[in-house]
């Protein structure tokens, strides 16, 4: 299992900034993580299939807020309503926008 971040960083609505124990930062824009969300609603339970058209999510989407859920992971409240999405350490390492990946 992935180390948690040492500091989560929200100040700016449009961005998600995750520092890692070995040094590395993750950044993601809100409409990035927005479109990645694997929860039910936007990826099929069963067979995997995205629901979500990625297309519908607006570059300039924001984020309102940033919750620890457990030790494992982030929940996210966008600007568009969605917040069911619950992103773990591991998925948000896997999914680095800048290709760092899994430490």
């Amino acid at each position: 299992m992935s180390a948690s971040p040492l500091r989560i960083g929200r100040k700016d609505p449009s961005r998600i900034e995750l520092d890692w124990q070995d040094g590395t930062r993750t950044v993601y824009s809100a409409a990035q993580l927005r479109r990645l969300c694997p929860c039910a609603h936007c990826v099929h339970e069963l067979t995997g299939e995205r629901l979500l058209d990625p297309a519908s999510v607006p570059d300039d989407l924001t984020q309102s807020g940033v919750e620890l859920v457990g030790a494992y992971a982030i929940a996210v409240r966008f600007a568009d309503g969605h917040s069911t999405g619950i992103f773990p350490w591991p998925f948000l390492r896997e999914n680095d926008p800048s290709g760092a990946g899994e430490a």
